[in-house]
């Protein structure tokens, strides 16, 4: 275990790794984001007050218990290097490692105290062509610091909708109307469950994942996303 150690210090010190928000070269224990970045990235804190602007973009909407989001997301920030790495390019672990710290942030709050865990799914195809779900990691890191169960099987997309990128608020709403399902309702019935997304924009993809859960008897939504696009 020594050993191994010894060598991965020694690879990091002759080829290190760039950081995934600012591309900066990483120093010996610094893993995908270094820690300037770490601390400079801007949090929301928004899981510290119930009528925050996440909660405030679904009202009227869907029913929704606690929402929150991790960071907030700009164009031309550091973050969306960091969006665009787990979303594009498969940086499961980074993916993962963040979903981490946001459980981290979550531990003794509301947002702990809920059943079961759902990532926002892709198409099956999609998912395919893709190699991975990037809310899945987010998720599982979630699940992990949390201690909660994941539930991946439950919510499916029913039918492989266009990219949401570009279009209007009404647009990505009518985009994704009903094309959400569930595997086996009754079994999720009288829980409350987390749903979570990487980006949170119109809303309109978390309102349609939200419908078919609460048709189901008893059952409460809190959402987490990664980030609250400005």
């Amino acid at each position: 275990m020594a050993k191994l150690q010894f060598i991965n210090q020694f690879f990091d010190l002759v080829f290190p790794q760039s950081c995934a928000a600012c591309g900066a070269p990483m120093v010996i224990n610094e893993k995908f984001i270094c820690t300037q970045c770490l601390l400079e990235l801007p949090k929301t804190n928004f899981h510290k007050h119930k009528n925050n602007p996440v909660a405030q973009s679904l009202w009227g909407r869907v029913d929704i218990e606690d929402a929150t989001a991790y960071y907030f997301f700009e164009k031309g920030s550091k973050f969306k290097n960091l969006i665009h790495n787990i979303k594009y390019k498969g940086q499961n672990e980074l993916g993962l490692g963040l979903g981490k710290l946001y459980g981290q942030e979550l531990r003794n709050t509301k947002f702990s105290l809920v059943n079961e865990i759902i990532p926002v799914p892709l198409h099956s195809r999609k998912k395919r062509q893709r190699g991975f779900n990037q809310s899945e990691w987010i998720a599982k890191g979630l699940a992990e610091s949390l201690g909660k169960p994941l539930n991946t099987k439950q919510l499916y997309r029913a039918k492989a909708n266009p990219t949401q990128t570009n279009k209007s608020r009404y647009e990505r709403w009518e985009n994704v109307e009903g094309i959400f399902k569930l595997k086996d309702p009754e079994s999720l019935k009288g829980k409350h469950i987390l749903l979570v997304d990487d980006v949170l924009t119109t809303g309109s993809t978390i309102e349609a994942c939200a419908h078919p859960i609460l048709e189901i008897e008893g059952t409460q939504i809190s959402l987490a996303v990664l980030a609250y696009a400005l």
